[in-house]
């Protein structure tokens, strides 16, 4: 770690900023993989009574194409022949969720103006033929509606685990490593701050003892200077005392 990460107060402010930016990216991930879950049991719910409906919706569309084939007899030439063009297509659109682009899936009806369905079956069955195409459109609504909800249930299932990854990893393994690099700079930031300190006291200790030893030598040639002088003074004392006895002696 010391190899890859100059201990230094910038970068200890650097992976501070780190960390809080991998706290707040957590806490917003963990609301989006939330937001995510419940969005995902909505759609599983609609799935589960949506197929539900299907049996249902296929069963009543094939007993009523076999009541119209009992009613009209064979008439899937004439329907084949009838229409040009579909009447039902298909929309694509998005749903976001969370940042999610979910894909929806919806039935929209044209009226084919060159149709001759109306004509169908006007001699016997009619009525029950336009409640076949009324029953298998429903049906195809249906059909549609579970592939929309099925597309969105298995990508919102790819991307809670996407999200669900993204949260341990922050939590896990992103936040301690910058919290373990941050408690390392600040350990040898403290580090060089003792031995910046111990080695100001040091300094500060020497020159305390040579500003002793310069007082204690000074005081040592202060006090060899007055003995000096002390003795100089005390041989011109002599000095003179001689030469006040010389002269008594020439008086007398």
């Amino acid at each position: 770690m010391s190899q890859q990460v100059v201990p230094s107060r910038m970068n200890l402010n650097i992976y501070k900023l780190k960390i809080k930016a991998g706290k707040k990216g957590h806490e917003l991930l963990k609301k989006k993989c939330d937001a995510l879950k419940a969005k995902f049991r909505q759609i599983m719910v609609a799935l589960i009574e949506t197929k539900k409906n299907m049996g249902k919706d296929a069963d009543d569309a094939y007993m009523s194409y076999a009541k119209a084939q009992y009613a009209a007899g064979e008439f899937q030439s004439n329907v084949r022949e009838s229409i040009k063009k579909a009447s039902l297509r298909l929309d694509i659109g998005n749903m976001n969720i969370a940042g999610v682009q979910l894909p929806v899936l919806a039935v929209r009806e044209f009226e084919d103006s060159d149709s001759n369905l109306s004509q169908i079956g006007i001699a016997r069955g009619g009525q029950q033929i336009q409640k076949t195409r009324e029953k298998f459109r429903e049906l195809i609504e249906c059909l549609v509606k579970i592939a929309s909800l099925q597309t969105s249930f298995l990508t919102l299932d790819e991307k809670i685990k996407v999200t669900n990854r993204r949260v341990n990893a922050l939590e896990h393994v992103v936040i301690p490593k910058f919290i373990r690099i941050t408690n390392y700079i600040q350990s040898e930031i403290d580090e060089m701050a003792r031995e910046e300190f111990f080695r100001l006291k040091k300094v500060l200790d020497n020159k305390k003892k040579i500003a002793i030893q310069e007082k204690l030598e000074a005081e040592e040639r202060a006090k060899a200077k007055g003995l000096h002088q002390g003795e100089e003074h005390e041989a011109e004392s002599l000095i003179e005392g001689g030469e006040d006895n010389e002269e008594n002696d020439i008086i007398y």
